[in-house]
């Protein structure tokens, strides 16, 4: 499933535009990853839970050369399914 096929599943289960579901779906986006920017965890009751996680350095290799190389520690996106999606899914 796409993003367009979202828009397209709003669309016929309301009565807004596809331009305006497009501008939902978006917004809802910009404000999860804007809350995961600045280090927050976003839950929706249900559905799941997005949070931001540290990954520590480590010391890794070229593949192609066999050289070592640092791999910095980085911040990275990470979710957690809730009860609910975890039941519509088995």
């Amino acid at each position: 499933m796409t993003k367009d096929d979202i828009v397209e599943a709003i669309v016929k289960k309301t009565a807004i535009t596809k331009k305006d579901a497009s501008e939902a779906l978006a917004t809802v986006l910009g404000e999860i990853t804007k809350a995961l920017s600045k280090g927050e965890d976003v839950t929706l009751t249900g559905f799941g839970t997005f949070k931001v996680s540290t990954r520590a350095a480590r010391e890794g290799r070229n593949p192609k050369t066999g050289e070592k190389i640092k791999i910095p520690a980085m911040k990275i996106p990470k979710f957690k399914a809730g009860k609910g999606l975890k039941d519509a899914v088995k």
